[in-house]
């Protein structure tokens, strides 16, 4: 099919020429006194939200002691295999980590490890500022994951609500729970 040429053709490309650009200012100029979608991020923070999920840490029980059990399930329901813990017991019965270690380099911050733990020891802030210049120094160790305050759950406190008996506080002994049952007693 041939193309039309002539004065008509030509009228038609001039006015889509200007057209366009008229069109072009028009929106450059409307957005050039719009609120800014991007900030200067290093001298105004973003905005996170309050379910943003950044750097982890181990908390502690309201008596101040390590929250953490070391029962493997964060370690378990991490997808990257980035989390790796040894159990160990003290004189009085709490089981703690040995050593607790969070590789953040493989780290994805999926929060599954938080949702794993049944002692809200592990808790996901909202800190990101992780960068650093050598991937050996993305390894933290428990020393540098513990905080000194109980995070998000400041009254829970595992070892008073479960049924394990430890120094001090016989089984059975704890808050909201029953004495245990004496099989004996029940034989006729």
């Amino acid at each position: 099919m041939k193309q039309k040429t002539g004065l008509g053709q030509y009228i038609y490309i001039v006015w889509d020429y200007f057209y366009s650009n008229i069109v072009t200012l028009v929106k450059v100029a409307s957005h050039t006194f719009t609120k800014a979608d991007t900030v200067e991020y290093p001298e105004q923070m973003p905005y996170l939200a309050p379910r943003f999920r950044g750097s982890i840490v181990l908390t502690r029980d309201p008596t101040g002691e390590e929250r953490c059990v070391a029962c493997n399930l964060c370690a378990s329901a991490c997808p990257t295999d980035c989390i790796s813990l040894q159990k160990t017991e003290d004189e009085s019965g709490r089981w703690s980590a040995e050593y607790f270690r969070i590789n953040f380099s493989r780290c994805v911050f999926c929060g599954m490890c938080e949702e794993a733990c049944p002692t809200y020891a592990i808790q996901l802030t909202q800190d990101f500022e992780l960068a650093e210049y050598e991937r050996q120094n993305m390894v933290y160790e428990k020393q540098h994951l513990l905080i000194d305050g109980p995070g998000k759950h400041p009254d829970y406190n595992f070892y008073e609500l479960s049924g394990k008996a430890v120094s001090g506080r016989a089984k059975g002994a704890g808050t909201q729970e029953a004495e245990p049952v004496n099989l004996k007693s029940l034989l006729p």
